[in-house]
């Protein structure tokens, strides 16, 4: 007869195998991940150097606006660069579910589903560590370069909030493209999705202008768009002392402070892995 005593150590024991092989799984998963990203790099290449254009050559058309024409007089590089950090970020996040839909359309996906895993959760594991790794190493490559161009450095604590704005963004993205990559019926629809939605997410937000200069309808759609609630926290981080209950949009429906910036992205983020949660489970069955 097992003493209840024996019973919570076997517990404990089998507990803890079952997270030692998570690890191991997701480990493996994610290592896999990035010698395909060292074999083709054209991928972090090309993530770096297009918002990278878009730094430059934005930031020297518009180097010579007028002064005093953007909040608090700074000048467009640095406005730009805050929106450039968060497009660099959105855009590693929404290519999240590619790798998996090329693996379920090549059959290797099948093989994992099939394979002794002793948990389907390290297949999304590795692909959040995966896509989260790259979308921050392309963001620190912007901002060192706008750093070069003279567009400033956040001090030690505006660079966490950076880190962490971008972690709740990139989070939020990946969930949406890890469940558009099980339930679209195949890669050439999810590029679709993602050429649809890269260039309006960003233009509809803060990233190139701010409200004052969007009518009503685009401000309405850019104090909606949560890449604005991550820009904003970001450009403030750049700005001077971080005080996040200072107001850092005007929006029409009422002013909103960095709190509530943060406050949108976390539930955001919690509310799409939610909503995934059961496609995940049905696909990954």
């Amino acid at each position: 007869m097992t003493t209840p005593h024996l019973q919570i150590d076997a517990n404990q024991a089998s507990s803890r195998g079952a997270l030692t092989e998570l690890i191991q799984e997701t480990t493996a998963l994610t290592r896999r991940l990035f010698v395909q990203l060292k074999r083709r790099p054209s991928t972090l290449i090309a993530g770096v150097l297009q918002p990278l254009i878009w730094l430059i050559l934005f930031g020297a058309l518009f180097s010579k606006a007028p002064e005093g024409l953007l909040p608090g007089g700074m000048s467009y590089g640095r406005f730009l660069g805050a929106g450039v950090i968060v497009f660099t970020a959105f855009s590693g996040a929404l290519n999240a579910g590619l790798p998996v839909m090329f693996d379920r359309e090549f059959g290797f996906l099948n093989r994992l589903l099939v394979a002794p895993l002793r948990s389907r959760s390290s297949i999304v594991f590795a692909s959040v560590i995966y896509i989260t790794t790259l979308s921050l190493v392309q963001s620190l490559a912007i901002m060192l370069t706008a750093a070069l161009l003279g567009y400033g450095w956040p001090g030690a604590g505006g660079l966490l909030l950076v880190l962490f704005t971008l972690l709740l963004l990139v989070f939020a993205v990946t969930a949406l493209s890890l469940g558009l990559a099980f339930a679209l019926p195949g890669h050439i629809e999810l590029i679709a999705v993602i050429f649809v939605a890269n260039l309006p997410l960003l233009f509809a937000s803060t990233a190139l202008a701010p409200l004052s200069f969007m009518p009503v309808w685009m401000g309405w759609l850019a104090a909606l768009n949560p890449l604005t609630f991550a820009i904003e926290p970001i450009r403030a981080a750049y700005a001077g002392p971080l005080d996040l209950s200072v107001v850092l949009l005007d929006a029409p429906y009422g002013p909103v402070t960095g709190q509530t910036c943060l406050l949108v992205l976390t539930v955001l983020t919690v509310g799409l892995f939610l909503l995934i949660r059961p496609l995940l489970n049905r696909k990954l069955s």
